[in-house]
């Protein structure tokens, strides 16, 4: 493999951001046309990505095959004969066209393989061919596998506090949930912090990098749009880039600027020394004494006796006229029936 046709296949790789299973040549056409159309195909993760040639770096077309439906060969399998297999899907029905037999059935196994999640039982190939298969069933089966739930989940409204639990949900650091102009204006007023920026989309649904570019004529802006689907993201640009998380959408742009750039990051203070705190003095608990009030004992006095004496208490001024009783007169208790007598 050349210097070219490394880069080329490294670019590949970026683009789509999957493993690469099988590649050839492959015939191609929509049910109804009349001519093949030649393409160089390559089987990556559950899609077959079309290239016009094997030196182009993007595709033209691609197959989804986990929409695929039913693949069935149009002639039993012969030697020294094409091989034409039509894929049924969704929502359209394709031909595919090898020219090589035992290339075509290489084909077949690799695509019933990824699309069924099985290896089929009646392919016609040598031991290290099936083994190869059973290594791609393997990893894809590992690559498609649902996400185990995390321990934490991410808040719209991160606090300056939330860089531990952001790390764990997958949103990377640099994600502040701003419009984009707040996110050029932090850019553009805060260099040394960073010059890309994770922020949500106009439309509240999807995601969006707003990054700065320096040039000699001054900084310039430039946000990028980022869809969301259920297999990861896909980067919207002339040749559209899948990733499979956040952490993978700001890694494809250092990359594709040659680590240039960097994530905006505003800065934390942290201590350096622990310090032992003063014991605090210890006292014993305050008593607090208990109030005690002696009970009042009532005696009934004896027949004739004079009757227990009470305490003067104040009495009101009595109006009688013009003049006052004095206030300070103590009034004379009724006398007692037995006196009477």
């Amino acid at each position: 493999m050349t210097a070219t046709t490394r880069r080329v296949y490294k670019r590949r790789e970026t683009i789509t951001a999957l493993p690469l299973y099988y590649s050839g040549q492959l015939l191609k056409k929509y049910t109804g046309e009349k001519e093949f159309k030649n393409f160089y195909g390559e089987l990556r993760g559950s899609t077959i990505f079309l290239y016009t040639d094997e030196m182009h770096d993007t595709y033209s077309e691609k197959l989804d095959l986990q929409m695929l439906k039913s693949m069935s060969m149009d002639s039993p399998y012969q030697n020294n004969r094409s091989t034409i297999y039509t894929l049924t899907l969704t929502n359209e029905e394709v031909q595919l066209k090898v020219d090589n037999p035992n290339t075509g059935e290489e084909w077949r196994g690799f695509i019933m393989t990824v699309a069924t999640k099985e290896i089929p039982s009646n392919l016609q190939l040598l031991p290290g061919q099936m083994l190869r298969l059973e290594e791609v069933l393997s990893e894809e089966k590992k690559r498609q596998a649902p996400l185990s739930p995390l321990p934490y989940t991410y808040h719209i409204h991160p606090s300056s506090g939330d860089t531990y639990d952001d790390a764990l949900s997958g949103i990377p650091p640099c994600f502040f949930p701003v419009s984009r102009q707040k996110a050029e204006k932090m850019l553009k007023e805060n260099t040394e912090y960073g010059s890309i920026i994770l922020r949500p989309s106009t439309d509240n649904t999807n995601y969006a990098i707003t990054l700065r570019q320096d040039y000699p004529s001054g900084p310039v802006m430039k946000n990028y749009k980022v869809l969301s689907i259920d297999t990861g993201f896909i980067i919207e640009l002339d040749a559209p880039v899948t990733v499979p998380s956040l952490g993978a959408v700001l890694d494809h742009f250092l990359k594709a600027t040659e680590f240039r750039l960097h994530p905006y990051l505003v800065p934390q203070t942290y201590d350096t020394c622990i310090d032992l705190p003063l014991a605090l003095p210890c006292f014993p608990p305050k008593t607090v004494p208990r109030a005690r009030v002696a009970p009042m004992i009532h005696t009934k006095s004896p027949k004739g006796s004079t009757p227990p004496s009470f305490p003067k208490l104040p009495t009101k001024a009595k109006e009688a006229g013009n003049e006052y009783q004095d206030a300070d007169e103590v009034l004379t208790p009724d006398p007692r029936p037995e006196d009477l007598d």
